[in-house]
């Protein structure tokens, strides 16, 4: 077959680009052609001689994301309209181009998050707010008009499947496929808590994330550790510029529990150096840190507004029902923390579970889908979501 893959970035370390990334050597692992529609596509995968890149480049100087969406959107279009015909199959993510797709994945729905209650924008907050509130608005529209259009769509998780489906989609071309992880690296990375400057006396608790948005739910984290004993501490990852959260745990009287570590290149060894991942989000699709903390075999504490929370069962995890009860989140940290011996076990259990999830059983079925649009007899699903 020949496939076109049209996303952002193809690269290793990236959570949509990671997901297109082995999809493309998967396709690749069976004799397939790929086309990759991107702005970035690593080195690596270019060396492979059924790669073609086509690139598309946006520029830095366009005004707003919102602006560069539709600068991707209509240049990757202007070429595969010119080229659908050497293609038989074309996948896309979300909206990301003005074209009907075969298969289109999504990662995220802004519907979804629009509807959720914990969505903190509008447009008479103040400029970034408004802008945020049209963000939204104006992807909610694009996406319903890009899934509608699409022979298949595969969700990253139940929760994303059932908020596309909410947007008035016809469910009975809707299917589930998780993302994966790479079992090995973190199974097999070693600890080292000195190479972070982490305590070494510490439960160390892990959040890792966009630590500039209220999203991902740092400040209810920090609110719960004013409420845990001493030598329960948090490390952050995550990108720190024009973050508010250090000057939050200073004034809560958190500075030398919470240790900021910014971007992390080595995060399987991170990992393996704490106790329990916590990622209480007020709104994920599937969460690709929340797959590599239990791939660690780290036992996690998250809530059900986070996808990935419906493949966390009690033997692995615990899911609370309010991102933002603090109290809630200090009481099930709290129960990991008195007993060393239950985390080690359900880590164990995290770890066993995610033996299901691996790159390869993800490619696998996205070349499985791929086979089934080539034959019209077929049902275009995997599974009904």
């Amino acid at each position: 077959m020949r496939i076109a893959i049209v996303t952002h970035v193809v690269r290793h370390n990236d959570g949509q680009g990671r997901v297109n990334y082995e999809i493309a050597r998967a396709a690749l692992a069976e004799g397939h052609e790929v086309t990759l529609v991107a702005s970035f596509v690593s080195p690596e995968l270019l060396e492979h001689p059924r790669v073609r890149w086509v690139p598309v480049k946006v520029g830095r100087f366009w005004p707003s994301n919102l602006v560069k969406q539709q600068v991707f959107a209509i240049r990757s279009a202007a070429w595969l309209r010119a080229n659908r015909a050497s293609h038989d199959v074309l996948h896309v993510n979300g909206f990301i181009s003005w074209i009907k797709a075969d298969v289109n994945t999504a990662h995220f729905v802004h519907g979804g998050w629009f509807k959720s209650p914990y969505y903190p924008f509008g447009p008479t907050k103040g400029m970034w707010s408004a802008y945020q509130y049209v963000y939204t608005r104006v992807n909610t529209a694009l996406e319903r008009w890009a899934y509608r259009r699409s022979r298949a769509i595969t969700a990253v998780s139940q929760k994303v499947a059932d908020e596309i489906r909410g947007l008035g989609i016809d469910g009975r071309k809707i299917s589930v496929i998780h993302n994966g992880v790479d079992t090995n690296a973190f199974a097999l990375a070693r600890a080292d808590r000195a190479a972070f400057g982490l305590p070494d006396d510490a439960f160390l608790l892990l959040f890792v994330g966009d630590l500039r948005t209220p999203r991902k739910n740092l400040g209810t984290v920090l609110d719960a550790l004013t409420k845990l004993p001493s030598h329960v501490h948090l490390a952050v990852a995550g990108y720190l510029p024009g973050s508010p959260y250090p000057d939050e745990a200073r004034a809560l009287g958190l500075e030398s529990r919470v240790h900021f570590l910014g971007l992390v290149k080595t995060m399987p060894t991170l990992m393996r150096s704490v106790d329990a991942y916590v990622f209480p989000s007020r709104y994920e699709a599937m969460s690709l840190s929340l797959l590599e903390a239990m791939a660690a075999g780290l036992p996690v504490v998250t809530a059900r507004t986070a996808g990935g929370a419906e493949i966390i069962t009690p033997a692995c995890g615990i899911v609370l029902d309010d991102p933002d009860d603090a109290a809630a989140l200090a009481d099930a940290i709290g129960t990991l923390a008195r007993s060393r011996e239950r985390c080690r076990a359900m880590g164990a259990a995290s770890r066993e579970l995610m033996t299901q999830f691996g790159w390869s059983r993800m490619g696998a079925q996205y070349v499985a889908l791929y086979r089934r649009l080539g034959q019209p007899s077929q049902p275009a699903v995997l599974e009904r979501a």
